[in-house]
């Protein structure tokens, strides 16, 4: 029977409440070692003034990660204000729900999570909150940490334009500017516990463009999936460590256009066969199961780090004698699932020893309901319709394929399912030559994004193709309210008698 199980992390975007103080004054006293963290009544004051701006992200149920916000009048306070002013010494006496500015007020994170970009998380929270809140702007007070070490030979405000201009390096400034915050002044006088910016610090502001505009609310369902596919060259490798370097690659390139969801082909590590040795492809199958490990725990960390869902393809599980061919799904949350293939070709069959898999599920992720349906497994058209039935918006198709005509098939039935469905349909193979490696010594691809047939998608059905053969990235913004309305429209009316 077909398995789920969940990672090591699941994460969960939400709002601070009274039982968090503890979780939340271990991380500040790890990183205020000398001011500490807020004291329980400041904590419980900011709850209750405005408990909307206080944003947490919790693992498995514990803190470990936050931001504290409040809501001002700017013009009372300007650009020469200094910390205890604005934030009413913690207590966030200035609160004003009808001012026109959100004040960012602190943004920690537990060490043993660095590394995983959950502050890039809170400040993606933060821009949406201000948006739905329709306020005019973000501004926070901002430290410049290695300023302490270039003091001696030039102004900070030569520091803070090298640091623009990536001639310097600061951790604080680098990471606010990273994140759409331009600097409006430079200011003395702080906070008396900064003492490595040398009492300066940066006032930056981040302008909502949506000002005025339809507020929306955090933590909503997106009502346009951004889809990253790639289209991988085999290449001879020297053993994971390089794989792992390409794949990372492709992870990040992607995830920097703010995609929702990454498809990868399916065994994209086919190449480490031929490290095995083995005098046959079923044995060197067998021996290709012992990668699917590492490869996990290495998307999905990646999954969380990047901030973007990862399906891939083609992971051998070796079990009772035969091989089962699975697809992952890694989630942003740091939970996973997976989907094995139900269909095997002959060749897979009789020289791997595959044999088809178990169980049809659709999975909720936060950007959509996705089906995934790899390789021979597109071609059943009952597999599609029972995930459409069950919810499924967008199927994804890892797949590898030798020739044309091979991968011709898939790419029919593909835009087949979507418009049966209707749903949104994707498929993603490898291109190239593999040599010594039996079985998968040629590729062929050429990746595609397809869609319904109707007047509010593109006329040919297709939302992104790739070059035929050429390793590459597609990236497709795929409305999920037009299919819905799509779907509505119809839907099949009873006919009268």
């Amino acid at each position: 029977m077909r398995a789920m199980s969940t990672g090591e992390h699941r994460l969960r975007l939400r709002h601070l409440n009274l039982g968090d103080y503890d979780d939340v004054a271990a991380i500040m006293n790890h990183h205020y070692p000398e001011q500490g963290a807020w004291t329980r009544r400041q904590f419980t004051a900011q709850l209750r003034r405005f408990a909307d701006g206080q944003i947490c992200i919790e693992d498995n149920g514990k803190v470990v990660a936050g931001a504290i916000s409040v809501i001002v009048d700017y013009a009372q306070f300007g650009d020469t204000h200094n910390y205890e002013q604005i934030t009413g010494n913690g207590f966030l006496t200035t609160h004003d729900p009808k001012g026109d500015t959100l004040y960012g007020v602190d943004v920690f994170v537990h060490p043993d999570y660095r590394g995983m970009r959950l502050g890039r998380r809170l400040y993606d929270a933060r821009r949406e909150l201000a948006e739905s809140l329709n306020l005019q702007r973000i501004i926070l007070g901002g430290r410049i940490p290695n300023y302490e070490k270039h003091a001696h030979r030039m102004s900070p405000q030569e520091f803070i334009r090298l640091v623009q201009t990536r001639e310097l390096a600061d951790p604080v400034l680098g990471f606010q500017l990273a994140n759409g915050f331009h600097v409006r002044r430079v200011v003395q006088d702080y906070s008396p516990f900064d003492r490595q910016s040398g009492g300066y610090a940066t006032i930056l502001e981040w302008r909502n463009i949506y000002h005025e505009a339809k507020p929306r609310l955090i933590g909503l369902r997106k009502p346009v999936l951004r889809l990253g596919a790639v289209q991988w060259q085999m290449r001879s490798l020297s053993g994971l460590p390089e794989l792992l370097e390409h794949l990372e690659f492709f992870v990040d390139a992607v995830a920097g256009y703010n995609a929702d969801v990454l498809l990868l082909p399916e065994l994209i590590h086919a190449p480490l066969m031929a490290l095995t040795q083995k005098p046959s492809a079923s044995l060197a199958m067998r021996e290709l199961a012992a990668f699917s490990e590492p490869l996990r725990e290495a998307l999905l960390a990646w999954a969380v780090s990047y901030n973007i869902n990862i399906v891939l393809g083609g992971l051998p599980d070796y079990r009772d004698d035969h091989v089962v061919l699975r697809s992952l799904l890694l989630r942003r949350d740091g939970t996973f699932a997976w989907q094995e293939r139900l269909h095997v070709t002959r060749d897979e069959r009789e020289l791997w020893g595959a044999k088809g898999g178990e169980g049809l599920e659709v999975f909720e992720t936060d950007a959509g309901r996705l089906g995934i349906l790899a390789g021979e497994d597109l071609v059943d058209p009952e597999l599609a319709a029972t995930l459409i039935r069950k919810g499924a918006e967008l199927l994804l198709t890892p797949f590898w394929s030798d020739t044309r005509i091979a991968y011709l098939r898939l790419r029919h039935c593909g835009a087949a399912r979507a418009i049966e469905g209707p749903c949104y349909t994707a498929l993603s193979g490898c291109v190239g030559n593999l040599p010594r490696v039996e079985t998968m010594d040629l590729q062929y691809a050429q990746s595609v994004i397809m869609t319904p047939a109707d007047y509010a998608f593109p006329h040919d059905c297709i939302a992104a193709e790739a070059t035929p053969n050429t390793e590459t990235t597609l990236i497709a913004d795929l409305d999920l309210e037009a299919l819905k309305e799509l779907r509505a429209q119809s839907a099949p009316r009873p006919s009268r008698a």
